[in-house]
Protein backbone atom coordinates (compact mmCIF):
# COMPACT_ATOMS: atom_id res chain seq x y z
CA UNK A 1 0.00 0.00 0.00
CA UNK A 2 1.59 3.32 -0.87
CA UNK A 3 1.39 6.72 1.10
CA UNK A 4 -1.30 7.84 -0.77
CA UNK A 5 -3.47 5.12 -0.15
CA UNK A 6 -2.38 4.80 3.77
CA UNK A 7 -3.54 8.49 4.00
CA UNK A 8 -6.92 8.37 1.75
CA UNK A 9 -7.84 5.54 3.73
CA UNK A 10 -7.36 7.81 7.19
CA UNK A 11 -9.49 10.61 5.72
CA UNK A 12 -12.72 9.35 7.27
CA UNK A 13 -11.24 8.41 10.41
CA UNK A 14 -10.04 12.22 10.72
CA UNK A 15 -13.19 13.26 10.21
CA UNK A 16 -14.48 11.37 12.52
CA UNK A 17 -11.89 11.73 15.45
CA UNK A 18 -12.56 15.52 14.65
CA UNK A 19 -16.42 14.51 15.67
CA UNK A 20 -14.90 12.49 18.67
CA UNK A 21 -12.90 15.94 19.91
CA UNK A 22 -15.91 18.53 19.51
CA UNK A 23 -18.05 15.89 21.93
CA UNK A 24 -14.91 15.90 24.17
CA UNK A 25 -14.84 19.78 24.46
CA UNK A 26 -18.61 20.05 24.05
CA UNK A 27 -18.54 17.85 27.42
CA UNK A 28 -16.29 20.12 29.27
CA UNK A 29 -17.65 23.28 28.57
CA UNK A 30 -20.74 21.50 30.00
CA UNK A 31 -19.22 20.01 33.07
CA UNK A 32 -17.91 23.52 33.80
CA UNK A 33 -21.01 25.07 33.29
CA UNK A 34 -21.67 25.96 37.20
CA UNK A 35 -17.94 26.19 38.49
CA UNK A 36 -16.92 29.24 36.09
CA UNK A 37 -19.83 30.53 34.61
CA UNK A 38 -19.53 28.72 31.03
CA UNK A 39 -22.62 29.13 28.81
CA UNK A 40 -24.07 25.99 27.70
CA UNK A 41 -24.30 27.59 24.58
CA UNK A 42 -20.88 26.70 23.63
CA UNK A 43 -21.41 23.27 24.71
CA UNK A 44 -24.21 22.94 22.50
CA UNK A 45 -22.26 24.56 19.08
CA UNK A 46 -19.69 21.77 19.57
CA UNK A 47 -22.36 19.20 19.93
CA UNK A 48 -23.56 20.31 16.55
CA UNK A 49 -20.44 20.81 14.78
CA UNK A 50 -19.35 17.10 16.18
CA UNK A 51 -23.06 15.74 14.25
CA UNK A 52 -21.84 17.81 11.13
CA UNK A 53 -18.48 15.65 11.28
CA UNK A 54 -20.81 12.79 11.99
CA UNK A 55 -22.38 13.17 8.65
CA UNK A 56 -19.64 13.60 6.61
CA UNK A 57 -16.87 10.90 7.98
CA UNK A 58 -19.46 8.08 6.09
CA UNK A 59 -20.07 9.71 3.12
CA UNK A 60 -16.33 10.25 2.87
CA UNK A 61 -15.83 6.76 3.58
CA UNK A 62 -18.32 5.39 0.64
CA UNK A 63 -16.86 8.15 -2.01
CA UNK A 64 -13.10 7.18 -1.44
CA UNK A 65 -14.32 3.44 -1.39
CA UNK A 66 -12.11 2.97 2.03
CA UNK A 67 -15.14 1.86 4.08
CA UNK A 68 -13.50 -0.25 7.22
CA UNK A 69 -14.96 -2.07 10.62
CA UNK A 70 -12.58 0.17 12.04
CA UNK A 71 -13.99 2.65 11.04
CA UNK A 72 -17.82 1.69 12.02
CA UNK A 73 -16.52 0.97 15.36
CA UNK A 74 -14.60 4.55 15.85
CA UNK A 75 -17.63 6.33 14.48
CA UNK A 76 -19.98 4.60 16.93
CA UNK A 77 -17.59 5.76 19.94
CA UNK A 78 -17.60 8.95 18.85
CA UNK A 79 -20.63 9.10 18.63
CA UNK A 80 -20.90 8.15 22.29
CA UNK A 81 -19.45 11.18 23.08
CA UNK A 82 -20.67 13.65 21.12
CA UNK A 83 -24.74 12.50 21.02
CA UNK A 84 -24.61 10.81 24.75
CA UNK A 85 -22.02 11.89 27.37
CA UNK A 86 -22.07 15.92 25.91
CA UNK A 87 -26.26 16.24 25.59
CA UNK A 88 -26.42 13.95 29.10
CA UNK A 89 -24.24 17.05 30.92
CA UNK A 90 -25.69 19.80 29.41
CA UNK A 91 -29.44 18.39 30.88
CA UNK A 92 -27.15 17.77 34.44
CA UNK A 93 -26.47 21.12 33.80
CA UNK A 94 -29.49 22.69 33.37
CA UNK A 95 -31.40 20.31 36.22
CA UNK A 96 -28.78 21.42 38.85
CA UNK A 97 -30.30 24.59 38.88
CA UNK A 98 -33.37 22.88 40.66
CA UNK A 99 -34.49 24.47 43.49
CA UNK A 100 -34.68 21.55 46.83
CA UNK A 101 -34.26 18.77 43.93
CA UNK A 102 -30.51 17.65 44.13
CA UNK A 103 -31.39 14.56 43.32
CA UNK A 104 -32.79 15.19 40.30
CA UNK A 105 -29.71 16.23 38.14
CA UNK A 106 -28.59 11.97 38.54
CA UNK A 107 -31.49 11.37 36.00
CA UNK A 108 -29.15 12.96 33.32
CA UNK A 109 -26.62 10.32 33.57
CA UNK A 110 -28.78 7.70 32.10
CA UNK A 111 -29.01 8.72 28.68
CA UNK A 112 -24.74 8.57 27.66
CA UNK A 113 -25.95 4.70 28.77
CA UNK A 114 -28.75 4.38 26.98
CA UNK A 115 -26.81 6.20 23.81
CA UNK A 116 -24.18 3.99 24.07
CA UNK A 117 -26.66 0.62 24.28
CA UNK A 118 -28.65 2.16 21.21
CA UNK A 119 -25.28 2.43 18.83
CA UNK A 120 -24.04 -0.60 19.90
CA UNK A 121 -27.19 -2.35 18.72
CA UNK A 122 -27.33 -0.26 15.79
CA UNK A 123 -24.03 -1.38 14.96
CA UNK A 124 -25.16 -4.79 14.46
CA UNK A 125 -28.88 -4.04 13.39
CA UNK A 126 -29.10 -4.82 9.40
CA UNK A 127 -32.90 -3.66 9.04
CA UNK A 128 -31.60 0.15 9.63
CA UNK A 129 -30.13 0.37 5.99
CA UNK A 130 -32.66 3.51 4.71
CA UNK A 131 -34.84 4.50 8.00
CA UNK A 132 -34.68 3.89 11.69
CA UNK A 133 -35.39 1.47 14.39
CA UNK A 134 -35.74 3.86 17.57
CA UNK A 135 -34.34 6.95 17.59
CA UNK A 136 -30.99 7.64 16.43
CA UNK A 137 -28.87 9.15 19.34
CA UNK A 138 -28.10 12.38 16.96
CA UNK A 139 -31.66 13.05 16.95
CA UNK A 140 -31.97 12.95 20.90
CA UNK A 141 -29.11 14.81 21.38
CA UNK A 142 -30.57 17.84 19.14
CA UNK A 143 -33.41 17.93 21.84
CA UNK A 144 -30.96 18.99 24.41
CA UNK A 145 -28.94 21.62 22.04
CA UNK A 146 -32.20 23.25 21.32
CA UNK A 147 -32.50 23.66 25.35
CA UNK A 148 -28.73 24.72 25.94
CA UNK A 149 -29.84 27.76 23.86
CA UNK A 150 -32.86 28.05 25.15
CA UNK A 151 -31.33 28.22 28.89
CA UNK A 152 -28.32 30.30 27.57
CA UNK A 153 -29.36 32.91 25.47
CA UNK A 154 -33.31 33.43 26.20
CA UNK A 155 -34.88 36.07 27.61
CA UNK A 156 -34.92 34.95 31.18
CA UNK A 157 -39.05 35.95 31.81
CA UNK A 158 -40.13 33.87 28.39
CA UNK A 159 -38.80 30.71 29.60
CA UNK A 160 -38.81 30.73 33.00
CA UNK A 161 -41.90 28.83 33.23
CA UNK A 162 -39.52 26.06 31.58
CA UNK A 163 -36.83 25.62 33.59
CA UNK A 164 -38.56 26.14 37.58
CA UNK A 165 -38.95 23.13 39.81
CA UNK A 166 -42.08 21.49 37.61
CA UNK A 167 -40.98 22.08 34.27
CA UNK A 168 -37.26 20.54 34.86
CA UNK A 169 -39.05 17.05 36.42
CA UNK A 170 -40.87 17.60 33.22
CA UNK A 171 -37.73 18.02 31.27
CA UNK A 172 -36.00 14.65 33.28
CA UNK A 173 -39.19 12.55 32.30
CA UNK A 174 -38.69 13.62 28.91
CA UNK A 175 -34.85 12.49 28.83
CA UNK A 176 -36.20 9.00 30.33
CA UNK A 177 -39.10 8.58 27.74
CA UNK A 178 -36.53 9.55 24.91
CA UNK A 179 -33.68 7.29 26.34
CA UNK A 180 -36.31 4.01 26.15
CA UNK A 181 -37.00 5.54 22.56
CA UNK A 182 -33.31 5.35 21.90
CA UNK A 183 -33.49 1.52 22.32
CA UNK A 184 -37.11 0.88 21.10
CA UNK A 185 -38.04 -0.92 18.21
CA UNK A 186 -40.53 1.90 16.80
CA UNK A 187 -39.92 2.80 13.50
CA UNK A 188 -39.27 6.20 12.65
CA UNK A 189 -39.71 7.36 8.54
CA UNK A 190 -36.52 8.40 6.68
CA UNK A 191 -36.14 11.97 5.59
CA UNK A 192 -35.17 11.06 2.05
CA UNK A 193 -36.92 12.25 -0.29
CA UNK A 194 -38.52 9.72 -3.34
CA UNK A 195 -36.01 12.29 -6.44
CA UNK A 196 -37.71 10.09 -8.94
CA UNK A 197 -41.40 10.90 -7.66
CA UNK A 198 -41.44 14.31 -6.10
CA UNK A 199 -45.16 14.12 -5.54
CA UNK A 200 -47.47 14.40 -2.86
CA UNK A 201 -48.75 10.35 -3.17
CA UNK A 202 -44.61 9.43 -2.54
CA UNK A 203 -43.69 12.15 -0.25
CA UNK A 204 -46.75 12.78 1.84
CA UNK A 205 -44.70 11.94 5.48
CA UNK A 206 -41.73 14.22 4.61
CA UNK A 207 -43.82 17.17 3.10
CA UNK A 208 -45.58 16.81 5.83
CA UNK A 209 -42.43 16.85 8.35
CA UNK A 210 -41.21 20.02 6.30
CA UNK A 211 -44.22 21.95 6.47
CA UNK A 212 -44.84 21.59 10.58
CA UNK A 213 -40.72 22.41 10.85
CA UNK A 214 -41.53 25.77 8.73
CA UNK A 215 -44.34 26.43 11.14
CA UNK A 216 -42.48 25.76 14.15
CA UNK A 217 -39.54 27.78 13.24
CA UNK A 218 -41.97 30.62 11.91
CA UNK A 219 -44.12 30.79 15.50
CA UNK A 220 -41.44 28.71 18.01
CA UNK A 221 -38.30 29.96 17.24
CA UNK A 222 -37.11 29.71 20.18
CA UNK A 223 -38.11 26.42 20.89
CA UNK A 224 -37.74 25.28 16.89
CA UNK A 225 -34.37 23.12 17.30
CA UNK A 226 -36.19 20.68 20.34
CA UNK A 227 -39.49 21.19 18.96
CA UNK A 228 -38.44 19.88 15.88
CA UNK A 229 -37.07 16.36 16.90
CA UNK A 230 -40.32 15.62 19.31
CA UNK A 231 -42.35 16.84 15.91
CA UNK A 232 -40.75 13.79 14.15
CA UNK A 233 -41.01 11.62 17.13
CA UNK A 234 -44.78 12.48 16.66
CA UNK A 235 -44.97 11.90 13.17
CA UNK A 236 -42.67 8.34 13.12
CA UNK A 237 -45.48 7.51 16.21
CA UNK A 238 -48.16 8.01 13.48
CA UNK A 239 -47.16 6.80 10.43
CA UNK A 240 -44.98 4.04 11.68
CA UNK A 241 -47.48 1.29 10.19
CA UNK A 242 -47.42 2.96 6.98
CA UNK A 243 -43.15 3.26 6.98
CA UNK A 244 -41.96 0.22 8.52
CA UNK A 245 -38.22 0.04 8.78
CA UNK A 246 -36.96 -2.20 6.46
CA UNK A 247 -36.58 -5.92 6.91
Amino acid sequence: MNLFQSIKRQIPNCITLCNLLCGVLATYFAIQYQSYNYQLHYAAWFILLGIFFDFFDGMAARLLHVASDIGKELDSLADVITSGVAPGFILYGILSTSDGLPWLKYIALFMPAFAAYRLAKFNLDTRQSHSFLGLPAPSNALIWVGLAFLFSCAPVEKVDWLFNNSGLICLALLSLITNLLMVSEMPMFSLKFNFKDLSWKSNKVQYTFLSGCLLLILFMLQYSISLIILWYILLSLLTQKKHPANE
